[in-house]
C-alpha cells in the first residue's frame, strides 16, 4: 500500500507560476518545487533568494547602456525624470525593463525621495510589500543583466 505524503500535487501551472514569479528557469522550479513537496510559498521563496545571491555577483557588472524616462502626474504640477541603467541594449528596449523605469518614475513623483539611496529602500507604491530595490532585484533576475538606478529628479510646480 502506497500513500502520497503530499498533499501538493506539482503541475506545469504551478511550475509556470512559480517561474514567473520568482524569475527562475523552468527545471529550476520544478526541482524545488519536487524538494518542497509542492509549497508554492516555500520554493518562491527559496528561489528568490538563489536569485538574489546572483543579483549580488552581477552588482559590479558595467552598465553602459538604458533609458531615461519621465513621469507627469495628471495634474501636470508634478514629474519626475529617472535613468534606469542597465549592461545592453537588448535589455534597456525590454518590455520588462521599460515597465520597471516607468513605476520608478511614477514613484519618484508620488513619494519625493530625497536620493536614490532613499527611494530603493521606499514600499512599492503599487504593491507594498515590495522595495523599490526588491522590484530592480527581480528584473535583474529575470533578464539576467545588472540593472541599477541612475539619476533622478523631481519637478514640482511652486518648488
Amino acid at each position: 500500500m502506497t500513500s502520497d505524503m503530499s498533499n501538493n500535487k506539482v503541475t506545469a501551472d504551478l511550475i509556470r507560476a512559480v517561474r514567473v514569479e520568482s524569475g527562475a528557469p523552468i527545471l529550476r522550479a520544478k526541482q524545488v518545487l519536487e524538494e518542497v513537496d509542492g509549497d508554492r510559498d516555500k520554493a518562491v521563496e527559496i528561489l528568490r533568494k538563489e536569485g538574489f545571491l546572483k543579483v549580488e555577483k552581477k552588482s559590479d557588472r558595467t552598465t553602459g547602456q538604458g533609458l531615461v524616462v519621465a513621469y507627469t502626474h495628471h495634474t501636470g504640477k508634478i514629474a519626475a525624470l529617472v535613468e534606469l541603467l542597465c549592461e545592453t541594449d537588448f535589455v534597456a528596449k525590454n518590455e520588462l525593463f521599460r515597465e520597471l523605469a516607468d513605476s520608478i518614475a511614477m514613484q519618484v513623483a508620488s513619494m519625493n525621495p530625497k536620493d536614490s539611496e532613499e527611494l530603493l529602500s521606499q514600499d512599492f507604491i503599487k504593491e507594498p510589500s515590495k522595495t523599490i530595490g526588491d522590484l530592480i532585484k527581480e528584473v535583474i533576475t529575470k533578464t539576467g543583466e545588472n540593472v541599477r538606478l541612475g539619476r533622478l529628479q523631481r519637478f514640482e510646480i511652486g518648488e
